[in-house]
């Protein structure tokens, strides 16, 4: 049976809200991925509703070596962090985020209410992904599973 038009917030969440190892799972607190593009079984882009409450980071500080990234404010004040600048966002702006630029970003909640976006990126196989601030690297493996590790390559 063909797919649905349906409403994103109908989308479950996931069991787990990060595939980030222990120490920096809590990171994340606060912050509520839909996984939009899993939902419909899209394999070679990923879309998530992302919602963030007051305080609520995206992700850790990164950038990554093969995926192109991008977000679309859907509701409420964003702060971007990218690279050594920030930017307010509010609904209706967007900003892509250019794969093996080296220049890591992340959007931050500081306002009192939750705020939403559209996050979409690509699915290249062998992406790597670099933490600027944290004793953390990623690399996506041939199946599609994150594998974290030190910076110096032992694992979590």
């Amino acid at each position: 049976m063909a797919p649905k038009p349906l409403p994103a917030r109908s989308v479950l969440l996931p069991d787990a809200q990060t595939v980030y190892p222990k120490p920096f799972a809590s990171s994340v607190d606060g912050r509520e991925k839909r996984k939009l593009g899993d939902h419909f079984g899209l394999s070679n882009f990923g879309i998530n509703h992302t919602t963030l409450a007051p305080g609520a980071i995206s992700a850790l500080f990164h950038h990554h070596s093969r995926q192109d990234e991008f977000i679309y404010i859907l509701e409420g004040t964003a702060t971007l962090i990218h690279g050594d600048d920030e930017y307010l966002m509010s609904p209706g702006d967007c900003m892509g985020f250019k794969a093996g630029s080296g220049v890591a970003s992340q959007v931050i909640n500081r306002s009192s209410e939750p705020m939403a976006y559209l996050e979409a990126g690509d699915r290249t196989m062998a992406d790597q992904v670099e933490y600027p601030n944290d004793d953390l690297k990623a690399a996506l493996q041939e199946n599609g599973v994150w594998l974290f590790t030190h910076k110096d390559g032992h694992p979590y």
